[in-house]
């Protein structure tokens, strides 16, 4: 049976929560308080029309205390076997949290690959919108148990950043253990100061990032930095704010400032240019001139074979590359309309030549402007 919305008092339709480790455990085991409290403001938002989705961490600590474990274990097939065992009671945790005001949660457990396939992407999106029709709150977690370097996402930092792009939200709200982003780490500075707006993602951003990971976390600060950086150049502001500050998710919906807001770019990328600029592993490397790199960047051109001075790897027609400066600089990802053997044999040569040299031309570009996202880092600070 449905539930009876009241009217949204926010202009947030629709969000992602992140709840950090450090906010979900106590002495190595899951922080019970710190659940319902999420658990009954995300339920209160969710009376307002919010649509809620939570990136949940604490599978290893769950598992840890499970198995008595008085620290995380270093061999990867321990740790997700942890990660197996605390999966299910973190998400019988939340489910209990969450019935006490008559709602239901989803269990959603995700690689790499259910993201950079696109096929499997969309089929994620399709189900998540489904689930919040149903005013289900959707709980997603790396599927840490079948992890391998090749599909793993990194953290989950970066999956929630990855999600937030899959659903096109509002904002992205990462609750972590500390109030936000400081210029040096408060755990161990007393005088360190909280930044409370950054408006231009710059390298310089980054070395106010102690990339200092809880015990029982993988990401630190850093990987905050990087996941704003994703969301944002896609359109999409994020909150860095303190986990235990009472009714924090309120406060933030009813706009009030807290913690480290991240200003977004003014026009959001289009969702298929968020996989390919932020979601999806670029498969090689295409070097370009001088010329070029500056009518990408600058003009919003395509890339044609005339610009190319190096191809790095092996990829098939419609795989993600990397796009570089001769200086190595990254300018962003597209799609290309050639395999790495075909570039390989026309670039440096005008786009006049490309039959001649191929014995047929199915495209001027290699990568056109509708299928290239910039996304290299500026260099002012």
């Amino acid at each position: 049976m449905k539930r009876k919305r009241k009217k949204k008092s926010s202009a947030i339709r629709r969000a992602v929560v992140k709840v950090g480790s450090n906010v979900l455990t106590a002495q190595a085991g899951l922080n019970i308080d710190a659940i319902s409290s999420i658990s009954s403001q995300i339920s209160r938002l969710l009376d307002q029309g919010i649509q809620i989705i939570l990136v949940s961490s604490g599978a290893m600590a769950s598992g840890m205390k499970k198995m008595a474990f008085p620290k995380r274990p270093e061999a990867i097939p321990k740790r997700q076997a942890i990660s197996a065992i605390g999966q299910a009671g973190l998400i019988r945790e939340w489910e209990k949290a969450f019935a006490r005001f008559d709602r239901k949660v989803a269990q959603i457990l995700l690689t790499s690959d259910d993201l950079v396939s696109r096929k499997r992407y969309l089929n994620a999106r399709n189900t998540m919108n489904t689930l919040l029709e149903w005013q289900v709150v959707p709980i997603i977690n790396e599927n840490d148990t079948i992890m391998v370097e090749e599909i793993k996402l990194g953290d989950n930092d970066n999956l929630a950043a990855m999600i937030s792009l899959l659903l096109d939200v509002d904002i992205f709200i990462n609750l972590t253990d500390i109030d936000g982003l400081y210029d040096k780490d408060p755990r161990v500075c007393p005088d360190a100061r909280l930044i409370p707006r950054v408006a231009t993602y710059s390298r310089s951003i980054e070395k106010y990032a102690g990339d200092i990971p809880g015990a029982l976390g993988t990401g630190g600060m850093l990987s905050k930095i990087k996941a704003a950086r994703k969301v944002t150049a896609s359109g999409i502001p994020m909150v860095i704010a303190k986990g235990y500050r009472p009714d924090i998710l309120i406060r933030l919906a009813a706009g009030e400032p807290h913690g480290t807001f991240f200003v977004p770019r003014e026009q959001k990328l289009n969702r298929k240019k968020c996989w390919i600029g932020y979601t999806v592993n670029p498969q090689g490397t295409l070097k370009v001139d001088a010329g070029a790199a500056r009518a990408l960047m600058n003009n919003g051109k395509s890339l044609l074979p005339s610009g190319i001075v190096d191809v790095q790897g092996q990829f098939p027609v419609g795989a993600a590359v990397a796009v570089i400066t001769e200086e190595r600089q990254l300018i962003g990802n597209g799609l290309v309309n050639y395999n790495a053997e075909e570039i390989r044999t026309i670039m440096g040569l005008k786009t006049s030549q490309i039959k001649a040299r191929l014995g047929q031309k199915t495209y001027d570009e290699v990568i056109h402007r509708d299928n290239l996202v910039i996304t290299g880092e500026p260099e002012a600070a």
